[in-house]
C-alpha cells in the first residue's frame, strides 16, 4: 500500500492499494483537486509537485520529465504528478506556489 501526504494541504493523506498508480490519479480518485492543464499527459508542468521525502518510493523519471529537467522547467526535487507512479511506501509532497488553485485552502 502507498500513501501520499500533501504537506501544504494540512498534511492531507491519500492512501492507495494500487502500486504503479500516478500521483495525479491517486489524488483525483480521492477527490483532491490538483492542477493539470494538459489533462495529465506530461505535456506541461502545471501538475508538478515538490517531493520533500520519499523520492525512492516513486517510479523513475519519464522521458517527459527528463525533457523538462533538461530545460530547467523541473528541478531535481520536483516531479510531474501525472508521470510519477507511486510504489509501496510514503511520499511527502507539496504544491508549488505558482500552481496552487484559488478555491483550495492551503496551510501555508
Amino acid at each position: 500500500m502507498g500513501e501520499i501526504v500533501v504537506k501544504n494541504m494540512n498534511d492531507l493523506r491519500v492512501r492507495t492499494a494500487q502500486n504503479g498508480i500516478s500521483l495525479l490519479n491517486a489524488l483525483h480518485e480521492n477527490y483532491v483537486d490538483w492542477m493539470h492543464a494538459c489533462g495529465g499527459k506530461g505535456r506541461c508542468t502545471t501538475c508538478k509537485c515538490k517531493v520533500l521525502e520519499g523520492m525512492n518510493d516513486l517510479s523513475i523519471r519519464s522521458l517527459d520529465e527528463e525533457r523538462f529537467l533538461k530545460t530547467n522547467q523541473l528541478t531535481e526535487d520536483e516531479r510531474l504528478t501525472c508521470q510519477a507512479q507511486l510504489k509501496e511506501g510514503q511520499v511527502l509532497i507539496e504544491v508549488p506556489e505558482e500552481y496552487k488553485l484559488p478555491h483550495v485552502n492551503y496551510s501555508y
